[in-house]
């Protein structure tokens, strides 16, 4: 079955213990329904360093990027289903879904 990058962008982590444990619980909970489709549930991302033709710098490259996962689906549309419920969105989130190009 093909597999999909999902990227988050925009919605960070909350900072606060509470909200941090109701949205871990809240990730938790969809990557339960999703069940063995949820190939790699990735992880938020912490300090970064880009590297670009420009030279190297501390911190993001343009445009948020927040973390990462990886999922099975039969097609683009398969992915997108089993992400329409994912918490992140609801925490005013975006996820990209990324299908390797084929090499």
């Amino acid at each position: 079955m093909p597999r999909f990058l999902v990227t988050y962008h925009g919605s960070n982590m909350p900072h606060d213990a509470e909200s941090m444990a109701k949205a871990r619980d809240a990730f938790m909970h969809w990557a339960g329904k999703t069940g063995s489709a949820l190939v790699d549930p990735g992880a938020p991302i912490g300090a970064s360093r880009t590297i670009s033709s420009q030279g190297t710098k501390d911190g993001l490259a343009d445009g948020p990027f927040n973390g990462w996962s990886v999922i099975e689906a039969d097609d683009l549309n398969g992915a997108a289903k089993l992400l329409a419920d994912h918490p992140f969105i609801g925490r005013g989130g975006a996820l990209q879904i990324n299908e390797p190009a084929a090499v």
